[in-house]
């Protein structure tokens, strides 16, 4: 019996000693949004400050989790009178839900280096499973770090009224549909 719980100590700290962390650099990344205004064009936002870290065993990432944690406050649309507006409770609502968070459930390789990703977002104080797309771009050196880099991007999109967002805006006014792209590099610790 005693043998039993050994080897399967070693089994399981093996398992977690192989899991490799990927950290977000901020300075290769772009997190952002975008949605329909008055039927006529694309209005565009990206997040500032956030955090983003990948937990994968595998090298071709297929087992990997995704982990993003956002501050709705560093809400940047390149208009401060804009920015002002989708803070308030009209829109984001800072003061009341100041973070966006997603946490994967899957990764699974649909084709080549394109992956179903799926987990739950909470958004707007509301959490709801969304299926998104990703790319994995590949991984190589950095040449001026010496560390190995992974490329990822990642789209989708969601209902605005599935998590409770601006419901009184009409659609013909703020689309119905929020679009997400995040595009990034991952340095592994």
């Amino acid at each position: 019996m005693k043998k039993i719980t050994i080897i399967a100590s070693l089994l399981a700290l093996s398992a977690t000693t192989f899991a490799q962390t990927w950290s977000v650099d901020k300075a290769h990344a772009r997190l952002g949004y975008s949605i329909k205004h008055m039927t006529l064009s694309d209005s565009e936002g990206n997040f500032k400050a956030y955090d983003a870290k990948i937990t994968a065993t595998k090298p071709d990432f297929s087992d990997a989790k995704f982990d993003i944690s956002i501050d709705v406050a560093s809400l940047n649309t390149e208009n401060d009178m804009r920015d002002k507006h989708l803070k308030s409770a009209d829109f984001f609502d800072v003061e009341k839900y100041p973070t966006i968070t997603f946490k994967s459930t899957s990764f699974k390789k649909v084709n080549g280096n394109q992956y179903k990703l799926v987990g739950d977002l909470t958004f707007h104080g509301v959490t709801k499973q969304v299926m998104l797309n990703a790319v994995y771009n590949g991984t190589q050196e950095n040449p001026q770090s010496k560390k190995l880099v992974a490329g990822f991007t990642i789209t989708g999109a969601f209902k605005r009224k599935d998590f409770g967002f601006a419901t009184e805006a009409p659609a013909t006014m703020l689309g119905e549909d929020v679009n997400l792209r995040a595009s990034g590099e991952f340095v592994k610790e």
